[in-house]
């Protein structure tokens, strides 16, 4: 099926627009994830060509191969479940890691961004819905997993991440992206002025409307980019 790839993003482009534009946000708040997993290089390169540089891959192999073929100004962000034992092979590239769901992932990120002498944003994973099959602490451990992360000075704690649960209706999962948006602020206050947490990871293809509504800044898009995903 021969789709245009730079069509798609420019009407992702314009339905996050509208989004703000309903909502009276800037467009420039929201960041757009393309989320390339499992789509071959050639597609991730020709949304390249179009103007988009993040991209979000869910597997660590993955990710590797794409970076080292792909151009050095892509910035790639690890949304997936993130073993320990693979941090070491993203540590030296990788923008932001979305998906930090326990404190022994937050010092072993620490511990590998120190050998690169860099500082590595991570997201809190938080499963705000309490949903068996979704990684993600829950929302009542967040501020204390917060202050310990604060602590890892080869780690910024940049904000939150969330999926809510997949519906027919976003309206119905309105609630997650609210409750994130006020937790995000609840660490704010209690945070001494010690770096804001200001990225809200949360809205997919098809609930991102909504999650910009009530204040995303980080909307990871598939589907309505590249398609349905071939797993075969």
């Amino acid at each position: 099926m021969n789709r245009d790839l730079a069509a798609n993003l420019k009407e992702v482009r314009e339905s996050i627009a509208a989004s703000c534009e309903k909502c009276g946000r800037d467009p420039g708040e929201v960041c757009l994830l393309a989320v390339s997993k499992t789509k071959p290089e050639e597609d991730i390169l020709e949304l390249y060509k179009a103007g988009q540089r993040d991209f979000g891959e869910n597997y660590v192999q993955e990710l590797m191969r794409k970076q080292q073929a792909l151009p050095s100004d892509i910035r790639w962000h690890m949304i997936g479940h993130l073993q320990r034992n693979k941090v070491k092979y993203i540590a030296g590239f990788v923008s932001m890691i979305h998906s930090v769901d326990s404190l022994a992932l937050a010092r072993k990120i620490e511990s590998e961004a120190a050998k690169h002498d860099r500082v590595i944003p991570i997201l809190i994973e938080v499963n705000v819905a309490d949903e068996e099959s979704k990684f993600g602490i829950p929302p009542e451990d967040v501020p204390l997993f917060a202050k310990a992360v604060r602590e890892l000075p080869h780690v910024r704690l940049a904000g939150l991440m969330t999926s809510a649960p997949l519906t027919e209706d976003p309206e119905e999962v309105r609630f997650v992206f609210r409750k994130m948006r006020q937790l995000s602020v609840d660490i704010n206050l209690e945070n001494d002025n010690n770096g804001e947490v200001n990225v809200l990871s949360m809205g997919m293809s098809n609930d991102f409307r909504v999650a910009i509504e009530e204040g995303s800044t980080c909307v990871r898009i598939g589907t309505s980019l590249f398609g349905a995903r071939n797993y075969s």
